[in-house]
């Protein structure tokens, strides 16, 4: 890019990014919301979507660890009670506990992360690692992909009810509270970058750190589909579904 975008521009070029990157488009997501995957499929992906739950606080932490101007600090810090809570039992990644409890998971296997897919280890370690170090304009520009979740969420959750018998309200607590907290969020990343991507380059590198977060999920899911839908190559010491329910 050699040309400075106006802050609608750019605003349009990451809203196209989602339109044609984000996974909501994935073949995964679509057999889960239209009720087509197993239940043993279901507990896989609940599963390994865990170990990128327990991670964003620490994905969070660190970008806050590195931002010096406070206001900023003041924004971002709430994102780490929406994940952890403020209490123990409280939070998101205590309400997605209770999705996998409702899927039979032994709570301490889902937290030991032994199951995980070697290919959810690596998206996500790679997403920590990208916010840690680089620019904090592209840290903040890989969360936009909050901007598209709304959408997912509503999708996920009436699919869920219609076409699963363990999905209750209950154990899809933390869909149900997601959606304003991912606009909060959304909004506040996406003014900061409007604002502070003043060159091409800049701008530049927002879209890429977008694109690369919109990679990470895919993968994730990509991983998900090889070792459980088709070719079923589960690999060695990873979550197996027991024959009853794959």
């Amino acid at each position: 890019m050699t040309v400075l975008l106006t802050p609608q521009e750019l605003e349009a070029k990451l809203r196209q990014i989602g339109a044609e990157r984000y996974h909501r488009l994935h073949p995964f997501h679509r057999l889960l919301h239209d009720g087509k995957c197993s239940k043993g499929q279901v507990q896989a992906w609940a599963l390994n979507r865990y170990y990128y739950q327990a991670m964003i606080p620490i994905k969070d932490a660190r970008l806050i660890g590195r931002c010096e101007d406070p206001a900023v600090r003041r924004e971002w810090r709430s994102r780490l009670v929406d994940h952890d809570g403020n209490a123990e039992g409280d939070g998101g990644i205590a309400r997605w506990l209770r999705l996998t409890d409702g899927l039979g998971l032994e709570r301490d296997y889902v937290t030991s992360t032994r199951g995980l897919l070697a290919g959810t280890r690596f998206a996500v370690d790679a997403y920590v690692h990208f916010v840690a170090e680089r620019s904090l304009l592209e840290a903040i520009a890989s969360s936009l992909t909050e901007l598209f979740s709304p959408d997912i969420i509503s999708e996920r959750v009436q699919g869920m009810l219609a076409n699963y018998a363990f999905a209750t309200r209950e154990t899809l607590a933390y869909f149900e509270k997601r959606p304003p907290q991912a606009a909060r969020d959304a909004d506040f990343a996406l003014t900061y970058v409007k604002q502070h991507a003043r060159t091409p380059a800049d701008q530049q590198a927002v879209l890429a750190a977008l694109e690369f977060k919109c990679s990470v999920l895919w993968s994730m899911l990509d991983a998900l589909h090889h070792a459980y839908v088709a070719p079923r190559h589960v690999p060695p010491g990873a979550f197996t579904p027991k024959p009853e329910d794959a």
